[in-house]
Formats: C-alpha cells, sequence, structure tokens
C-alpha cells in the first residue's frame, strides 16, 4: 500500500513538473513568438572560409520591432541606450544584446537610370572580412523592405559562423543597423563614413538641438519603414537630432522609384574647422544641384568625403576620392545610362577593393543593385562577379 502511495506521488510530482514546463514554454511562445520565428528564420545562404570571405545569412524579421515604442520615448543618443532599450523590449532583460564599434568603412555608391527607364541604386560595402546577413522586415501599417546587416555590428565573431544562441540573440536587433536597403515603393537608402575633422580625426556628429533623438542606423530603418520619396525620407532626417555611431562621422544616400535622389550631410564649417559635432546642421544635396561633387545631370555618386559644395581646403584629404572617380568616369562614359542591372553591377566592379596598397584585410564585403522600378536585387558577396553559386536575386512585392 505504502508503495503504490509513494508511486502515485511520485507521478503527480512528475504530473505536475511537465504540466509547469509545458505552462513556461506556452507562456516564452507567447511573449517571444515574433522573436522565436525571428531566429528560426536565420539560414546561411553562403559559406565563408579562412580568406577574405565571410559567411551570408537571410533572416526575416517578424513583428514591428518595437520601433513605434522606442520613437515614443524619444529615441536614443548613442548605441548603448539603443542596445539598453532593446535589450528590455527584445529579451525582457534576461540576455544582453551588444552593438560594436566599427572599424574604418569604405565604400561606393551611385543612383542613375537604365537604358529601359528603370531606377537603380548600386552601392559596394568596403570592409575588414565580415559575416553579414540579408534581413526582411514585414512591420504592420509600415513598408516592407529588404537590406544588408553588417554582423560585427552586433556582436557577431567575423572570423566563424553563426553558432550558438548567444550569437543568434543579438541578429534580433538586426532591423536597426542596416548599412543600406530598399523598402516595397522603391525608397532605397545608403550610409557611409566621412572622416569629418582635421588630420586623422574623427570627429562624430552629436547633435543637441531639443528634437527627439537618433542614431546612425535607425535612421535608415526609419526612412525605409516610412518613407516612399526623397522628400518624405528627408522630413524624417529633419526631425531628430543625429548622434553619429561607432565614433565615426557618416553622410547619407537616398533615391525613390521617381528617379530624385539626395546625399545628406552634417557639418559645420570647413573640413578643417569642424570639430565640434554638436554645431553641426543637416545639409540636403540634391541631384540637380550643379556645385555639388555628387550631383550630376543624370546620376548622383558617393563614396566617403563630404560632397556639400566649399566643405574642403586645398590640400585636405578627401577619402574615397579614387573610387569617386573610377565610378564617376564609368558613369560618364555611359552618357549617365546603364544598360542595365548587370551593367551597373559591372561598374560596381570596377570600383571593388581587392588587395589595394597591398591591404589584403580591406575588400568589398558586398556589392548591390536596387531596381527601384521592378523592386528587385540584385546582391553579390565578396567579390565573386560572374559567380552564379554567389549571386543572390530577391524580389519585394507591394
Amino acid at each position: 500500500m505504502k508503495n503504490k502511495r509513494n508511486k502515485s506521488l511520485a507521478k503527480t510530482i512528475l504530473l505536475s513538473i511537465l504540466s509547469m514546463v509545458v505552462l513556461l514554454l506556452l507562456v516564452a511562445g507567447f511573449i517571444w513568438k515574433n522573436e522565436i520565428r525571428t531566429l528560426l528564420s536565420i539560414k546561411e545562404i553562403m559559406p565563408g572560409d579562412d580568406d577574405t570571405n565571410g559567411y551570408v545569412y537571410e533572416m526575416t524579421v517578424y513583428g514591428d520591432y518595437y520601433l513605434d515604442e522606442y520613437l515614443q520615448a524619444g529615441g536614443t543618443k548613442s548605441d548603448k541606450e539603443l542596445i539598453s532599450f532593446l535589450t528590455s523590449k527584445i529579451t525582457k532583460g534576461l540576455f544582453n544584446l551588444s552593438i560594436e564599434e566599427s572599424d574604418i568603412i569604405g565604400c561606393s555608391s551611385f543612383s542613375a537610370n537604365a537604358a529601359n527607364g528603370d531606377k537603380v541604386f548600386a552601392r559596394n560595402y568596403d570592409m575588414y572580412k565580415t559575416n553579414v546577413a540579408i534581413v526582411h522586415t514585414m512591420p504592420r501599417n509600415r513598408y516592407k523592405s529588404i537590406s544588408t546587416v553588417d554582423l560585427s555590428f552586433l556582436g557577431v565573431a567575423s572570423d566563424k559562423s553563426l553558432e550558438g544562441l548567444g550569437n543568434k540573440i543579438n541578429t534580433i536587433a538586426a532591423a536597426y543597423a542596416p548599412l543600406d536597403g530598399m523598402n516595397e515603393k522603391g525608397l532605397t537608402v545608403g550610409i557611409y563614413m566621412t572622416h569629418q575633422g582635421p588630420g586623422k580625426i574623427n570627429v562624430p556628429t552629436d547633435q543637441d538641438t531639443g528634437k527627439p533623438d537618433i542614431t546612425s542606423t535607425v535612421l535608415l530603418r526609419l526612412m525605409l519603414d516610412q518613407a516612399a520619396t526623397v522628400e518624405e525620407a528627408v522630413s524624417i532626417a529633419e526631425k531628430y537630432d543625429m548622434h553619429d555611431s561607432a565614433n565615426s562621422s557618416f553622410h547619407y544616400m537616398i533615391s525613390d522609384a521617381n528617379g530624385r535622389s539626395a546625399v545628406l550631410e552634417y557639418i559645420a564649417g570647413t573640413d578643417s574647422t569642424d570639430t565640434d559635432g554638436q554645431k553641426r546642421e543637416l545639409m540636403v544635396i540634391y541631384n540637380d544641384d550643379p556645385t555639388s561633387l555628387a550631383g550630376a545631370d543624370k546620376f548622383q555618386l558617393v563614396t566617403n568625403f563630404i560632397v556639400y559644395p566649399g566643405y574642403y581646403e586645398e590640400g585636405d584629404k578627401q577619402h574615397g576620392l579614387d573610387r569617386y572617380h573610377i565610378v564617376k568616369e564609368e558613369l560618364e562614359i555611359r552618357d549617365g545610362l546603364v544598360k542595365d542591372d548587370e551593367d551597373a553591377m559591372s561598374v560596381l566592379e570596377k570600383a571593388a577593393l581587392r588587395d589595394w596598397n597591398n591591404d589584403i584585410y580591406s575588400v568589398t564585403i558586398h556589392s548591390v543593385v536596387y531596381n527601384q522600378t521592378n523592386k528587385t536585387v540584385y546582391w553579390v558577396g565578396n567579390r565573386h562577379y560572374g559567380e552564379e553559386a554567389y549571386i543572390y536575386r530577391f524580389k519585394l512585392m507591394e
């Protein structure tokens, strides 16, 4: 009789434990359903190696990633504040997320027309070897988009594959760290370092005018989610005080399906006097501005120096000037019109970094052509131009 009672008690305890486990799983599934779906969506689409080839992943960030709450809270002044906000929302404080400071980035980008009338936006992302993710977002009541994210900015190691729950949890914040992207309306954006300040000094923009605060890549996310035209994107930027990420300075290029494009820069004075990030003001240089270094009759381009007229004095260093001339010459040869997406990619290939100045570490991580008319993406990883195994094509549907 006693043995029967003990067995019955043990069975009751076991059932109680199992019930609690099931209940906890159900609660966790309810609380983190979007985060769990996001983690499960991650897949490797290109392997890395011991050379300069990083891994490439594709993933979908489900849900609204708390962007409305971020805006209602007044934004953030730093990556540290951003991660604190995301940690409290995404992991409920149970796990810490991270955003790392970036190394020097050298990039090239242009907006142009194709011969058939399509609008295209093309971009090289140059960096040390790193892993990246192609990120899909589908927020409610906002525009869906596709973007590219450098996973090293989210604390993911660059020299090995994405393994372990800790690394994968960091990728949940991927929606907040786009380098370039396009939304369903054809609005396309990119971010590029500018190296502002005299000599080797790089002064981040750190505005303080009383407006809500925002950091660099979060501005791109807002534009992708909320803007259909260049004018709408500029209006978004004008509403916030910019606080550059990663101890660096940046400018931005935006373009829409109507053929309008602009470069957004935060400056104060000339390069040698631009040493106070709080004094900087937003300057918008449109593609029809004949005095800007970026403007032309049929295209607009940027690399890593300020294009606003009069910013540089004689002898000032203009980072990326070599790549700027390569892209400009290629587009001028074509009279400002690329034949198609493949031709636009060939322009990027001309300016791609590979063993320049015997630096085997600085390479072009990805090249992408966004067709803003067809809402298609032509993406090449790690300079493998013309190699089908490394080429990916996506289509964004309205």
